[in-house]
């Protein structure tokens, strides 16, 4: 009688709780440790360990870049960041969900972006709206004059003719033809000057990685996964794609899958923070429970809206059960709390939401409004309310955290 195969044996979903699950997170993301020295090397160092930071032009407060690094790296200065982006090169800037400073040493993944941008712009109808029916004649002129008087920016191109003033997106064509050229690859972001782009020949600014070859497709998914899980530690296959926004989701997920029956993954699911919500499942890197450790509670983090670890929204209601929602270009009228509310964190719990502006005029950080996450709950929602701080130990954690944003601002 013939032997009965041997089925392998599927090891059961490992049960994880909110509260681990966004341990872990803030661990890998540099908030469960007490703010390092900054300097040129140590944001480089920095943004490789988150992955990458979104570069945002929003300066009513500070530009989101600065807060995010800010918030991880004591005595942070603008310069630390520009050295990197604009001197060693050790970063780029380029897009992943949005335009973001990115280790350059993975510079030759984006060609297969490159690539996507040229296709996908050549099938939209308002991409070809900018350039007024001839898109390679305009591109060719632009290319050729960077290319024989070095960098520039978009003012640097007078319109062919007198135009009406138009909203953010109402483009001359050689202003489109940068931004084309520049997610296509072609240029580079040189430097910036008072935060408007400096293009030159991506060839001069990245030589050595604008030369590489562009990896082959399962390089560049092994790297999109393995780089984002071990910067997230545990996440669905959506969020592993969304991470970089470099794959497909069903890439992300057969990755995943493989890497767990391999043993180099191991599934998991994870319980909501909310007893409304529904658990998730997922993947986790095999230590997880290690990462989960204390984290530090001393201290209030200010978080900008587009830090890391909040990006995915569903995932930071899913492990904090904070509701947020950046309201910046909501109507005035229909905003809930303000304009640029930034959550607050103490160890690993969000409990409220700042309403924050730099006056330059004055010189003064301002506060607009601070709301606190309420203790008691409603159908499983929280209330937040407008009051003073729920206890002595956080107000003086709040003052310290305003004190250190003051002196990062140069404001009082």
């Amino acid at each position: 009688m013939a032997a009965r195969p041997v089925l392998a044996q599927v090891r059961p979903p490992e049960a994880v709780t909110a509260e681990q699950a966004r341990r872990v997170l803030l661990r890998l993301q540099g908030l469960a440790d007490a703010p390092a020295k900054s300097s040129a090397r140590a944001v480089a160092a920095l943004v490789d360990r988150l992955g990458y930071v979104q570069v945002d032009s929003i300066n009513v407060l500070e530009r989101a870049h600065h807060l995010i690094l800010g918030t991880r790296l004591d005595g942070y200065r603008h310069g630390h960041l520009s050295h990197a982006l604009e001197n060693s090169r050790t970063l780029f800037e380029h897009w992943t969900h949005d335009a973001c400073a990115i280790p350059t040493r993975w510079y030759p993944h984006w060609k297969h972006r490159f690539e996507r941008f040229d296709e996908r712009v050549k099938r939209n109808a308002w991409w070809q709206g900018r350039f007024k029916g001839k898109p390679d004649v305009t591109l060719r002129r632009v290319l050729a004059r960077i290319g024989r008087e070095g960098p520039l920016r978009a003012r640097d191109f007078e319109p062919p003719q007198p135009r009406e003033k138009g909203g953010w997106w109402e483009w001359h064509p050689e202003k489109a033809a940068l931004e084309h050229l520049w997610r296509r690859g072609d240029l580079a972001i040189s430097r910036r000057e008072r935060f408007e782009k400096v293009y030159d020949l991506s060839e001069r600014v990245h030589p050595a990685h604008h030369a590489a070859d562009r990896p082959p497709h399962d390089e560049l998914v092994e790297w999109a996964c393995r780089e984002a899980i071990d910067r997230i530690g545990i996440g669905t296959a959506t969020e592993i794609a969304h991470f970089f926004n470099a794959i497909s989701i069903a890439d992300a997920r057969a990755w995943l899958e493989q890497t767990t029956r391999d043993g180099k993954l191991v599934r998991v699911v994870v319980s909501p923070e909310r007893a409304s919500g529904k658990p998730a499942a997922g993947f986790a890197l095999p230590n997880w429970r290690a990462l989960a450790g204390e984290t530090v509670a001393d201290r209030i983090r200010l978080l900008a809206p587009f830090d890391p670890v909040i990006r995915e929204r569903a995932r930071m209601e899913r492990l904090f059960g904070f509701d947020y929602r950046f309201e910046a270009f909501v109507p005035a009228a229909k905003r809930q709390y303000g304009y640029y509310v930034l959550p607050m964190l103490w160890g690993d719990r969000l409990i409220g939401r700042i309403d924050l502006k730099h006056d330059r005029e004055t010189g003064q950080l301002v506060t607009v409004g601070c709301w606190w996450e309420a203790a008691r709950r409603r159908n499983g929602l929280s209330r937040c309310v407008r009051h003073t701080p729920p206890t002595r130990a956080i107000a003086s954690a709040l003052e310290r955290s305003l004190a250190r944003l003051s002196s990062q601002l140069g404001a009082t």
